[in-house]
């Protein structure tokens, strides 16, 4: 049997980590990302060498009920899932989903086409891919001090 070193730290982060999960907060980790509504969808980012890609899960979301939209640099998802109403007959003993609208936004970098997005949205998975453009080489100008 091997002994480890405890280490306090690594248990208070853990305890942060599951209490932003109980409250539908992710952990940013100093990314910007704005995030508003009663409930806050994961999000999965990754980047390959021409696209970002972008998935967001929201189960029990109609796609009518979503709206993605990008000003001034800042691509933003909208949308709301609506409570199921009790019937007669039907007693909920507990509830530990979120409902209500949502609002997730992200900044994107300065080499994307905010123009060029493709959406698809599949079995609660909303998935957004934005392509890359051409990198512009910055101009080198040599200044002569005298």
């Amino acid at each position: 049997m091997a002994l480890v070193k405890w280490d306090p730290w690594q248990e208070i982060e853990g305890m942060f980590d599951r209490y932003s999960r109980a409250v539908g907060s992710p952990r940013t980790g100093g990314q910007d990302v704005i995030a508003t509504g009663d409930w806050i969808p994961q999000v999965d980012i990754a980047e390959t060498d021409k696209e970002f890609v972008i998935k967001a899960e929201i189960p029990e979301v109609k796609k009518e009920d979503i709206k993605v939209t990008v000003d001034n640099d800042v691509l933003t998802i909208k949308g709301e899932r609506k409570q199921e109403k009790e019937e007669k007959g039907k007693k909920f003993h507990q509830v530990e989903r979120y409902y209500g609208s949502f609002t997730r936004s992200f900044t994107l970098p300065g080499n994307v086409d905010g123009t060029k997005i493709q959406a698809s949205f599949k079995d609660g998975m909303l998935n957004l891919k934005i392509q890359k453009t051409e990198e512009t080489k910055p101009k080198v100008i040599e200044v002569k001090v005298e």
